[in-house]
């Protein structure tokens, strides 16, 4: 049976996969997937959805078929509002950076369905791994249209900056096949189906795993990022503790030498 989707949003839709996969989908391809005030709210309410639900394991951010994955925020609508209401778009929007995404507590992966670019990129580096399409290309377009790009100092830490400067003042794209290269993006599929049918098997296997150890892993090297060497090893350690305390931390190695699959319980 197919998964029905839940509109979550005008232009968001949610489904949920499996027990612990959830799908995430931007569904405006009318307008590449741009970003609206309610896509960029729904997806605030969709981050807390999932931090409140702790039966999801993993999360895959996806977008309709359109050659685009995201083309960052709808400029079109921002235009409209300002003329009507006299106020830039940020002030109808909670997070504007989208910042929240980096502390969802499971892993989230962006299935990257055609090119992205501003908002497009900011939501692929907020996730923790990234699936791209063959022939498609990535860029921080905002120097072209006056706006910023806050939102892409992470990304200090995942490309090389030269490459990240480049990108920044300049405003052009840069090849998925590169950006693989690069390591900033996780595998390259070569059709759209292709690169959820991969974001999806990534899921499984996460979703499989022991889901105390995921969720530690994820924060232990994010914090690591945000602290340094020394004191992320601290901080790991710290986050690591209730882990190597818990249940499932007996249950694997009993697994293990009874040769069958562990039960996870989360405890």
């Amino acid at each position: 049976m197919t998964p029905t989707a839940e509109i979550l949003a005008d232009g968001l839709l949610w489904t949920r996969l499996s027990p612990g996969l959830v799908e995430v989908r931007i569904d405006r391809p009318h307008a590449r997937n741009a970003m609206s005030v309610a896509v960029f709210n729904g997806l605030t309410t969709a981050w807390e959805r999932i931090d409140a639900d702790e039966s999801i394991q993993v999360v895959i951010l996806t977008s309709s078929d359109c050659g685009t994955f995201c083309a960052g925020m709808d400029l079109k609508e921002a235009a409209a509002l300002k003329k009507s209401e006299g106020r830039d778009i940020m002030e109808f929007i909670k997070d504007p950076f989208q910042r929240a995404m980096r502390h969802v507590r499971v892993p989230l992966i962006a299935a990257m369905t055609g090119s992205f670019t501003a908002g497009g990129m900011m939501l692929s580096l907020n996730c923790d791994l990234r699936i791209g399409l063959a022939g498609t290309q990535g860029g921080i377009a905002e120097a072209k249209v006056g706006r910023g790009s806050p939102w892409a100092m992470p990304l200090l830490w995942m490309l090389p900056q030269a490459v990240l400067m480049e990108m920044t003042l300049t405003g052009e794209f840069v090849a998925i096949e590169r950006l693989r290269e690069l390591g900033f993006v996780n595998h390259v599929a070569d059709t759209p189906d292709a690169v959820r049918a991969k974001a999806l098997e990534m899921g499984q296997r996460i979703e499989a795993n022991a889901p105390l150890s995921v969720r530690a892993g994820k924060a232990s090297i994010l914090r690591a990022a945000a602290v340094g060497v020394d004191d992320g090893l601290d901080e790991a350690s710290r986050i690591y503790a209730g882990v190597y305390a818990s249940e499932d931390a007996q249950e694997g190695m009993r697994a293990f030498v009874e040769k069958r699959a562990p039960r996870w319980t989360g405890t």
